[in-house]
């Protein structure tokens, strides 16, 4: 991967963001949680903004229902985000929504990082520092140490056994990866996987490393209401420092 980190060097590769925020909201109630208020400012606006405030990133795509589109693209509009490209919409699954993004990314893209487009408080150098382990290493991805234990349980409710815990990491997005190497890599994981959540996990399926880039905590995913509090206190207290 020599070639990745002197390219980083003297040059910075050409990296498309892809932006996935065509999820169904169930645990919302149905209130599509892309467009929520965070301090004002709904949450694909917020995760817009981080990657056009990155200079790490060349365009942004994004990922999102047929019947959204158009907003998805005022809200860039109002928000001032000039480096998007497109918006187009998602599958039938995440796997599907990810595919339809890489898949509309120009041409002279060499790395692609995938992000949830409901992680609204990654920061610009959060994203720059994934990157720029990705252009060394080829795939890279945002993660946390695990702070809960965590148990492996049966179907039948019993623990199965408790994994060591220093070894657990919660991934985050974005995830980073050269992009050609990743085409493929997803092209054999729809052969052979039934489905995945994690990026990743296709790169890993094609016996490629991954490295983990040290997260932030506050890089949140926003699922359920409670979150929007939980982001909007984690927002205050960011920018108070």
């Amino acid at each position: 991967m020599e070639e990745y980190f002197e390219a980083s060097l003297f040059s910075r590769p050409f990296l498309s963001a892809v932006i996935v925020a065509a999820g169904s909201s169930v645990r919302m109630g149905g209130e599509d949680k892309i467009f929520l208020p965070i301090s004002g400012v709904p949450v694909i606006a917020r995760s817009m903004l981080a990657y056009e405030n990155c200079e790490d990133v060349s365009e942004i795509v994004v990922v999102t229902k047929e019947s959204s589109i158009d907003a998805i693209k005022s809200a860039a509009e109002k928000y001032g985000i000039t480096k998007l490209k497109t918006v187009v919409p998602g599958g039938a699954t995440r796997a599907e929504s990810v595919k339809n993004g890489v898949l509309a990314v120009s041409d002279e893209a060499a790395f692609v990082a995938i992000h949830d487009g409901a992680r609204p408080l990654v920061l610009p150098e959060d994203i720059s520092r994934c990157a720029h382990d990705a252009f060394q290493f080829g795939g890279a991805v945002l993660a946390v140490p695990a702070t809960d234990t965590i148990k492996y349980g049966k179907k039948n409710g019993f623990v199965e056994y408790t994994p060591a815990r220093e070894k657990l990491f919660a991934a985050q997005t974005p995830q980073i990866f050269d992009i050609a190497v990743y085409k493929t890599a997803m092209e054999r994981a729809f052969r052979e996987l039934s489905d995945w959540t994690d990026d990743s996990r296709i790169f890993e399926n094609d016996a490629r490393k991954v490295f983990l880039t040290p997260g932030k905590r506050y890089n949140i995913k926003i699922t359920s209401p409670e979150d929007i509090l939980i982001a909007e206190a984690l927002l205050k207290g960011r920018d108070s420092d």
